[in-house]
């Protein structure tokens, strides 16, 4: 039987940040994974599922190591932000230079940020790879909590830490209660070729019966789309012919980019809004979408998880200096009640700003249009909305 300190269950983006934010700690570490990530081919087409990595996000994979690795293979930096509402005069626009930035964001595959943390987490001497690794049974006792892989390897861990994504197995098996929700819409992503170039500015058109992102890539003339769209339509958009999805897409998108054309297979997943009552108990802790899950309005999610990330390196480097059990619940909950409040912001945020901009109410169409434009001319309100945007309002003290 071999023993660990700290056992991750998921290797995804925010599973590896944490094994790679916990080397040279002194904490041994071991992260099972179901599959290895496949090399990724230089010249192969951009990866549907993108992430905007705020400037939080940023300063993590800095700290680790890898963000010059990332941003030197397809990464695109933005400098601008256009959100509008559909046929109306509502509309609010954020550029970095005149708010003190050199860029608002990068918007960057998922498989090259998971690529880099797995090449740095192999690199890691404190932190162990087991992959394919798949977990048949965990118990959890007063010293240790004990793991049993279908290949038969069992292994000891102070703590397990769950980063098993939305689904996870291992938050149903503590019996963690969730609050969840379906938005009744579903996401299609695609990346799209438009005539014009973006101007690395990402754009966000809300309309009644859908909200519709432009996420700017590497090349100036393709962009990462998320159009969340009731399931029917969504369904219907998926199987349209290619014409007719141009179509239909530069019409949503009020023709901002002249003639789109979209330049990949399209994709379609369910949205659903998920909060575990708890994000920590005994010998456990809960990171990324296995604790929480937000509509993709802002491309926040990875963002939220990394930070819960940035938080339990912080909490378990403290109490592993002061000679204090890691896996102790009671000494988790500073990481719970941190991570529990700015995640229930998020949410609360992202289900109000959903529930503003849906629907073709005349009286709620006139209050959003007015709010944006508020938003947009009032002094001192885009800079507090632009830092909240980039994460700096979220930051762990050890990071700033």
């Amino acid at each position: 039987m071999q023993s660990v300190d700290v056992a991750i269950v998921g290797g995804g983006m925010v599973g590896l940040a944490l094994a790679c934010g916990l080397q040279g700690s002194g904490l041994r570490v071991a992260v099972l994974e179901q599959h290895a990530p496949e090399p990724l081919a230089e010249d192969a087409p951009p990866a549907l599922r993108v992430s905007a990595i705020n400037a939080a996000s940023e300063k993590l994979l800095t700290h680790l190591g890898v963000w010059s690795t990332i941003i030197g293979r397809r990464a695109a930096s933005y400098h601008g932000m256009e959100v509008w509402d559909k046929d109306s005069f509502g509309r609010i626009a954020f550029d970095d230079q005149s708010m003190g930035y050199n860029h608002l964001g990068y918007i960057v595959e998922n498989a090259i940020i998971h690529e880099a943390l797995w090449h740095k987490a192999q690199q890691c001497k404190d932190v162990r790879l087991f992959a394919p690794a798949e977990l048949q049974q965990v118990a959890w006792g007063e010293n240790d909590a004990f793991l049993t892989l279908k290949d038969g390897t069992m292994l000891t861990a102070r703590l397990v830490v769950g980063a098993d994504g939305a689904n996870s197995w291992l938050r149903s098996k503590a019996d963690i209660p969730l609050t969840y929700w379906d938005y009744h819409h579903h996401a299609l992503v695609a990346t799209i070729r438009t005539q014009e170039p973006h101007q690395a500015v990402a754009r966000q058109v809300f309309h009644h019966d859908g909200i519709l992102a432009f996420l700017p890539l590497h090349d100036a003339h393709l962009c990462s789309i998320v159009w969340s769209l009731s399931p029917e339509q969504a369904q219907a958009m998926q199987q349209a012919s290619e014409d007719e999805f141009n179509q239909a897409l530069c019409a949503a998108f009020d023709n901002r980019l002249g003639l789109c054309q979209v330049g990949s297979e399209r994709q379609v997943y369910p949205l659903t809004g998920r909060y575990a009552r708890q994000f920590a108990g005994h010998r456990l802790a809960l990171v990324g979408d296995a604790a929480h899950t937000i509509h993709p309005l802002a491309g926040q999610g990875v963002n939220l998880g990394f930070m819960d990330v940035a938080e339990l390196i912080s909490e378990l480097k403290r109490l592993n200096r002061e000679g204090k059990d890691i896996g102790q619940h009671l000494y988790l909950r500073r990481y719970e009640r941190s991570r529990k409040h700015s995640a229930a912001l998020m949410l609360a945020g992202m289900q109000g700003f959903r529930e503003l901009f849906s629907g073709a109410n005349p009286a709620k169409k006139l209050l959003r249009d007015i709010g944006l434009k508020l938003a947009d001319t009032l002094p001192g309100v885009k800079p507090q909305l632009l830092r909240q945007a980039m994460g700096l309002n979220d930051l762990p003290h050890w990071l700033r």
